[in-house]
């Protein structure tokens, strides 16, 4: 891998930002080179969720702190982070945080309710509550910029992948105070007043664009987008009403390299694809050879069904091995599962998981 340290850029509304790459070897791993299309001797891997619920060194440092106060402290997000990358060398380490962590820095009443997610205190159903959401700066997330530039340090050559939350997901937060099974609310203003919507997005989206350009400027080497609840949409409303949006936080993260990921969007994954990412995210429903169908030319990543993580090791095993074949029909693949970690599975699994992909061939 290439040593030295070389100047890297990021831009921050009108003002771009110069900052040294600390581990110029994460530049040229194998997971960004992945990212940037290029197929090396074996996929990397890295999983969502990784540093959280299911680690029980994860547990005992977070008992009786709330989750968006540890996401405010950098001691506990540099710890967190690195745990899984201790514990089992995967080839990337995720950031720490929350979706909704940028909504809380701009001053909105949100917190996350054990057990049932994020809660939204006065959600947004009309023009007047829009000016709730005002422009994220980045010194209101000073704490993400101390722990992003810690970990780069530690972390050396393993990147770091920043992370936000695409502009539906966290307006359908917003709009409905908190999670829901068919979105309702959200969809009947998405159709009865669109300008609104709109509006609301295009917020949203400047919110999520300088979170991520925040973490770049502090030394990710990737981001991923999270497009959790996209599933919930038609292809025409995702087309009409969600990919520009999507684009507009893409477009303004050009300095690495982005996935983009949403879970159920089978059905319109070339859409997504479409929105800019040099990578697409894959759920566990739509096998990667037709994922790579779909995106031609892209990278994919995934997709293990995080569920089969409690089968038999010979049905994981099996699975894995399924995954990383279908995965070679992309120009590069990332290994990962179709959605986050269970809070129950066994970290030791995981672990073997990790063995298997390493092990694996091109």
């Amino acid at each position: 891998m290439a040593s030295g340290r070389h100047a890297r850029h990021a831009t921050i509304g009108d003002v771009t930002v110069t900052f040294d790459d600390h581990a110029a070897g994460a530049a040229s791993s194998l997971f960004v080179r992945a990212c940037r299309g290029i197929r090396d001797e074996r996929p990397p891997v890295w999983f969502m969720r990784q540093a959280g619920r299911s680690l029980p060194e994860y547990r005992r440092l977070r008992e009786g702190v709330p989750m968006l106060e540890s996401c405010a402290r950098p001691d506990m997000v540099t710890e967190i982070t690195l745990q899984p990358v201790r514990r089992y060398g995967v080839d990337a380490a995720v950031f720490y945080s929350d979706i909704v962590v940028p909504l809380k820095a701009i001053g909105m009443d949100v917190d996350i309710k054990p057990g049932v997610g994020p809660v939204v205190a006065r959600p947004i159903r009309s023009r007047d509550d829009l000016e709730q959401l005002r422009p994220l700066e980045p010194d209101d997330v000073d704490f993400v910029d101390e722990s992003v530039r810690a970990l780069v340090q530690e972390l050396g050559a393993t990147p770091l992948i920043g992370f936000a939350g695409a502009p539906f997901t966290l307006a359908s937060y917003l709009v409905e105070g908190g999670p829901s099974k068919h979105h309702q609310v959200t969809k009947a203003m998405m159709h009865s007043d669109p300008d609104l919507w709109h509006e609301l997005l295009s917020r949203v989206a400047g919110i999520s664009a300088t979170f991520l350009q925040v973490q770049i400027a502090a030394g990710a080497s990737v981001i991923q987008l999270f497009d959790s609840w996209a599933g919930a949409l038609s292809a025409a409303d995702y087309a009409r009403f969600v990919q520009p949006h999507s684009t507009e936080v893409l477009s303004a993260v050009t300095d690495v390299p982005r996935i983009h990921f949403g879970v159920g969007t089978s059905e319109f994954l070339g859409l997504m694809g479409d929105a800019g990412a040099e990578v697409v995210g894959v759920d566990w429903r739509l096998p990667l050879d037709e994922a790579s169908r779909r995106v031609p030319g892209k990278p994919v990543q995934g997709n293990l069904d995080p569920a089969l993580l409690g089968a038999d090791w010979s049905v994981i095993e099996a699975e894995v091995d399924r995954v990383i074949a279908e995965g070679r029909n992309a120009p590069a693949h990332v290994f990962n599962l179709g959605h986050g970690v269970l809070p129950d599975t066994d970290p030791d699994v995981l672990a073997r998981v990790v063995d298997r992909v390493q092990a694996a061939g091109a």
